[in-house]
């Protein structure tokens, strides 16, 4: 079987345990269910985070452009009364487009600058979204959010209106599908052509450039990309909270994004959904611990980082991922 065949069939095999048997296990316990509608909506906003590390920029603004994702469906489903399943979409691309712009005059920053720099635009736009006025609802947020309704097509109901149904299934089947179409979304975009050319930005762009790649148009798109999933996990958080306010995301959380993926494995695409699953489960199932569940979950993130610097997905689960350049430690793998 061929590494790709190898890879499909694991992903199948993995989707079909997903969307079938977790529900089938999992149903009647609503707190779990949104234990892990909550971890793949990370997952999804820690993968922008992986797109970045791509191109040799480590993005520790991605809290920010959740945000923009959050309030962006926020507003169109509340103030303009815009259906979720066009708010979705909309999301991802407003934070998308913030991300090209700003990212016009911060992605010539590199190393700790661009670090820095991408840090303060968390606290940014929690100040801008503060003093937003009525529009973004200032310090309260915006609250009442409608769940999604139902999205029907030539007179076919597709997905059901969620308030009528188990809503906690619903919103977990949604954050799967959300999951699951980021994974293969970037899965082939690091397989195809404009991923192999984040992976020569991240090796020497001087090398790239002198090849005649415009690397501000490459650098862009990763960046776009980046805040695009960032959106759509934003507003998979609004929708489920019914709620959004200014320190929804927050600085913390971008370092937490940024963890995941060291965590499950920077060389790995599916290397921020482990590590996102993983933190979150722990961080729950830790809970008995009430004053000590902090320094149990900081031990194990320390213990996972001196034994396996290289993350989780090293151990390893070779259909998970491509083998490119890991920005930690500068190799160049191979394709799986």
């Amino acid at each position: 079987m061929t590494p790709t065949r190898r890879k499909a069939l694991s992903f199948a095999t993995f989707a079909l345990a997903y969307l079938v048997i977790v529900p089938l296990v999992l149903s009647g316990s609503p707190y779990m269910l949104g234990v892990l509608s909550m971890s793949a909506a990370l997952s999804v906003i820690a993968m922008g985070v992986w797109v970045t590390f791509t191109i040799g920029r480590i993005n520790l603004g991605q809290a920010a452009f959740a945000l923009v994702g959050g309030f962006t469906a926020a507003i169109l489903t509340t103030r303009f009364e815009l259906s979720f399943w066009i708010a979705l979409p909309a999301a991802g691309l407003v934070s998308a487009l913030v991300g090209v712009v700003l990212g016009l005059g911060i992605l010539r920053l590199r190393g700790v600058y661009f670090a820095m720099i991408t840090l303060s635009l968390s606290e940014t736009m929690r100040l801008a979204l503060l003093n937003g006025g009525d529009f973004t609802g200032g310090a309260t947020g915006i609250t009442s959010i409608p769940v999604p309704g139902e999205l029907s097509l030539f007179g076919l109901v597709i997905i059901p209106d969620f308030a009528g149904s188990h809503s906690h299934l619903a919103f977990y089947f949604l954050s799967a599908f959300l999951l699951l179409a980021s994974v293969v979304l970037v899965w082939r975009l690091m397989d195809s052509r404009l991923g192999r050319v984040f992976a020569s930005l991240q090796q020497g762009q001087e090398l790239s450039q002198s090849l005649g790649i415009n690397i501000t148009k490459y650098r862009l798109i990763a960046f776009g990309v980046s805040c695009f999933l960032a959106g759509i996990g934003g507003a998979f958080f609004a929708a489920t909270q019914q709620s959004i306010y200014p320190g929804s995301f927050v600085a913390s959380d971008s370092i937490s994004f940024t963890l995941y993926c060291f965590l499950g494995g920077l060389a790995y695409v599916g290397g921020p959904v482990v590590g996102a699953f993983l933190l979150t489960l722990s961080f729950q199932f830790l809970h008995d611990l009430q004053q000590y569940q902090q320094l149990a979950y900081a031990l194990i993130m320390i213990g996972i980082m001196m034994w396996l610097p290289n993350g989780l997905l090293s151990l390893r689960w070779p259909s998970w991922g491509r083998k490119t350049t890991s920005p930690a430690s500068g190799e160049t793998g191979n394709v799986q």
